[in-house]
């Protein structure tokens, strides 16, 4: 079994990445984690993270206090969860970031 692990770096800072940690075998995904992070308050926090524990490819939206949101996503296979996950996150990660900073607000 073959195990990857990279970061896409966002915008044009490093504050914001997305990180991609799959495992494969024949070419086929097994496993994969999706996750989009950014530096708040000086610690790298992970905001939306897609994966398939749990036995199902889902997206969790996380919050400032530890809850989350899980929202299943029904794809074909893991590939196409990948090119899914992915391309919500490069098209959406700002507005992710800003509503998770809108919740660290409003939870003072």
């Amino acid at each position: 079994m073959n195990e990857k692990e990279f970061f896409i770096y966002l915008g044009n800072r490093y504050s914001d990445k997305i990180r991609f940690h799959f495992k494969k075998e024949k070419g086929k995904i097994l496993d994969l984690l999706v996750q989009y992070e950014s530096i708040i308050n000086e610690k790298w926090v992970a905001i939306v993270r897609y994966d398939c524990a749990h036995g199902f490819f889902h997206r969790d939206i996380l919050h400032p206090k530890g809850d989350k949101e899980k929202k299943v996503i029904d794809v074909p296979d893991l590939k196409y969860g990948f090119k899914f996950a992915k391309q919500d996150m490069e098209d959406r990660w700002e507005w992710y970031k800003e509503q998770y900073l809108i919740k660290m607000t409003n939870d003072k």
